[in-house]
């Protein structure tokens, strides 16, 4: 009887396995859309797709493996909000601790990090794309990366499906205006 429960769980996680496999990497993507830093859109990912298994272990997630998509998309949107917020308070208590050592005479020098060069084309595009409205790159990024339909991008979002077309076709000409620079300075 053991074994045949081992056998459920290893086809369960193999399923799991082969779904994160084909859509982990488009999941991603839209979270470091969502996200303010590249750190911050791995740890909301995680806590996303933490949500969902629970979510399906328990027997509660409504809807079959074909509505994990729209359900992790809403749940990364969420999870980056709150995340933003608890930054944007922690960043403020920072801010008072140093205001209050500076009047002290005690500030410490700050450190910064660096990109490594050999993402600067990625990154180059990511910066695009977060330089543009979050209206436009989130639908850009569900419609190109994660190879959603304006009909369930429109869902998603709470949006009609010619507002999810709109918003795609403004933001990927606004993209190329903005690329465009780019190339012929050589970056691109």
């Amino acid at each position: 009887m053991q074994n045949h429960g081992n056998n459920a769980m290893k086809e369960r996680i193999s399923c799991w396995s082969d779904w994160l496999r084909e859509y982990g990497p488009r999941l991603l993507l839209f979270a470091r859309q969502q996200a303010r830093r590249a750190e911050d859109a791995e740890d909301i990912f995680q806590e996303a797709l933490v949500k969902l298994a629970r979510k399906v272990d328990e027997g509660s997630f409504v809807g079959g493996q074909e509505a994990w998509m729209p359900f992790l998309y809403t749940q990364l949107r969420r999870e980056a909000i709150d995340l933003g917020r608890s930054n944007d308070r922690r960043r403020k208590r920072e801010e008072s601790v140093v205001e209050d050592e500076l009047r002290q005479g005690r500030g410490e020098d700050a450190w910064f990090e660096s990109a490594g060069c050999e993402e600067e084309r990625r990154a180059l595009l990511e910066t695009s794309l977060k330089d543009l409205p979050k209206k436009f790159s989130e639908v850009i990024v569900m419609k190109v990366w994660g190879r959603r339909t304006f009909a369930e991008i429109g869902e998603i979002l709470d949006i009609s499906m010619n507002t999810a077309a709109s918003r795609y076709r403004y933001g990927i000409e606004a993209m190329r205006k903005r690329l465009t620079g780019a190339r012929i300075r050589g970056d691109l």
